[in-house]
């Protein structure tokens, strides 16, 4: 199941669309995660709706987001806390 799972980086954008869209079409997965955290939110926002009303249209839908945030020490050996969003998409 983990391996269904797209972490949203600066990669470019087309690249996790089409991540996305080769799970469920080639791989045959009947869910996909795609996880992003900070800046990263609204491009996995993207990526979901782009493939889902361009490539996917009526083949795939949003079953949850989850949103949630971390703790963790950053190159200065500071705590910061990032928020976090996994969203799943399912064949319908």
């Amino acid at each position: 199941m983990e391996d269904n799972s797209i972490f949203i980086g600066d990669k470019p954008f087309m690249n996790y669309v089409t991540s996305v869209v080769v799970q469920f079409t080639t791989k045959e997965a009947e869910e996909v995660i795609v996880k992003a955290r900070g800046k990263f939110i609204s491009r996995a926002v993207d990526v979901v709706e782009v493939a889902r009303k361009r490539f996917l249209e009526d083949k795939i839908d949003v079953k949850q987001i989850n949103i949630n945030s971390e703790e963790f020490k950053n190159k200065e050996d500071k705590e910061v806390r990032v928020s976090t969003i996994e969203i799943t998409l399912e064949k319908v």
